[in-house]
């Protein structure tokens, strides 16, 4: 197991180190640089000023330079003017004798955000955690539904519930969120409607969470993950209860619920094992629609005021943030599997 781990965080680094950079040319593209530089000067700079802005801010060197800088590996750039002072990555102010070498991710330094005008890792870890607080009700939600709808349905396989059950899940995963949030929003938010049972918004739900501020973008995310994990547990329900064994128990007088019980429901969570770990990911950018929708100011709601301003640093944070938290979940996935099936060796 020890060199399985060894072996996955390796992989890991690299995958995050080629992201990380894919992300980092993506955003730092002429014309981001571009946007960037009359954002912070001036809107009507010529292409001469726009290009000499860029050379005393570091952004002139190639790009595996600036990537190795903005990571922390290589001296971040300096830039001495006319007048002998010095500016760089690493400067604020006069302290530049007292500077470090290096500030990049790996110390620390994330950067600043323009549009925020905070520092990016204090923006990104504040934003992540009203995300959590989320995506934790969603899952708890979400996660037992599902199951229940999966393995009654596959207990079940042809019957009427198995095929109303089936239309159900087919329905809520067919169904984006923007829609179902709107229709949620429209009857039980609305005044117009009369169901004033909810609000409208998530704002509140920021510093306060309730009952009334908190259902709707909860309810809007679990419906529609819930149903692809169902489908999985259904099939993966029907499957185990055409086995051998489970025919061998039914022969034997086992009375049916024991043998869903206690034969058929470990093996069956197996497989939507892997499924309800990799909706973490998914709910940590999926969640950009149902944030936006309901106002609710978190991970996806900064992602894309970060895209929409051409806020370079604050959207290599939330990549970084992203990528960790994608490969970290498979790891525990991968995992987990491993301890769930027995039969699974690690060679």
């Amino acid at each position: 197991m020890a060199i399985f781990l060894l072996r996955r965080i390796g992989v890991m680094l690299l995958t995050a180190i080629a992201l990380t950079f894919i992300v980092f040319v993506l955003t730092n593209l002429q014309p981001n640089l571009e946007k960037v530089a009359k954002f912070q000067g001036n809107v009507r700079m010529t292409d001469e000023e726009v290009t000499s802005w860029l050379g005393k801010n570091g952004y002139d060197r190639s790009m595996v330079a600036r990537y190795g800088e903005w990571l922390g590996v290589v001296p971040g750039w300096t830039y001495t003017d006319d007048a002998g002072k010095v500016t760089g990555r690493c400067i604020d102010d006069d302290n530049a004798d007292q500077a470090q070498t290096r500030c990049g991710v790996l110390q620390g330094e994330w950067g600043h955000s323009i549009v925020f005008k905070e520092d990016v890792r204090d923006i990104v870890f504040k934003r992540l955690g009203l995300t959590a607080k989320l995506m934790f009700w969603v899952m708890i939600l979400m996660v037992p539904m599902a199951l229940v709808l999966g393995v009654l349905a596959g207990m079940r396989e042809g019957t009427r519930l198995d095929r109303s059950l089936s239309t159900i899940s087919i329905a809520t995963t067919a169904t984006p969120e923007y829609v179902s949030g709107v229709i949620l929003i429209a009857v039980f938010a609305s005044s117009a409607v009369g169901l004033k049972w909810f609000k409208g918004t998530a704002t509140s739900a920021m510093d306060d969470i309730t009952f009334a501020n908190f259902t709707l973008p909860v309810v809007t995310i679990a419906l529609y993950g819930m149903g692809y994990i169902a489908r999985m547990t259904r099939a993966s329900m029907t499957e185990v209860m055409t086995t051998q064994y489970i025919r061998t128990a039914r022969l034997k007088g086992v009375s049916f619920t024991n043998i869903v019980l206690k034969h058929a429901l470990r093996n069956a969570l197996i497989a939507p094992f892997t499924v309800i770990m990799l909706q973490i990911p998914w709910l940590l950018n999926g969640v950009v629609i149902v944030e936006t929708l309901f106002n609710y100011k978190g991970f996806g709601w900064t992602l894309v005021q970060a895209a929409g301003n051409n806020d370079v640093e604050l959207l290599l944070g939330c990549s970084v943030v992203a990528v960790i938290v994608v490969l970290v979940t498979q790891l525990i996935s991968d995992v987990g599997y491993v301890f769930l099936n027995p039969r699974i060796r690690i060679s």
